[in-house]
C-alpha cells in the first residue's frame, strides 16, 4: 500500500475574512489570487419616475422575456447606449 504524502492531500481553503485578517496584520495574501477574475463596477441606486402606461408596457414584455422589470430597463438602456456610442463614432 502506497502512502500519501502531506504534500499531495488536499489544503484547507480559507474563507474571504480570514484573508482579511491576514492582510489586517500586514502579512502577504497575493498567493490567495489568481488574477484570473475581472473586477466588477460598483453599483449606484437611481430612482427613476415612469408613467404608469410606460411600467404596464414594461411589464408585459418583462411577462413575455420571463424576467424581472428592472432585467428589461437595464437590457434596453444598455441597448440604447450602445446604440448611441455607434452612431456618434459613425457621425464623428
Amino acid at each position: 500500500m502506497k502512502k500519501i504524502s502531506k504534500k499531495t492531500s488536499k489544503q484547507k481553503k480559507i474563507s474571504a475574512d480570514d484573508i482579511a485578517d491576514l492582510a489586517d496584520q500586514g502579512k502577504n495574501i497575493s498567493k490567495f489570487f489568481s488574477n484570473s477574475g475581472s473586477m466588477k463596477n460598483p453599483i449606484q441606486r437611481v430612482n427613476v419616475d415612469f408613467t404608469v402606461s410606460m411600467l404596464k408596457e414594461l411589464d408585459k414584455v418583462a411577462n413575455e422575456l420571463n424576467i424581472s422589470r428592472q432585467a428589461v430597463i437595464k437590457t434596453y438602456l444598455r441597448q440604447a447606449l450602445d446604440q448611441h456610442h455607434i452612431a456618434k463614432s459613425k457621425a464623428g
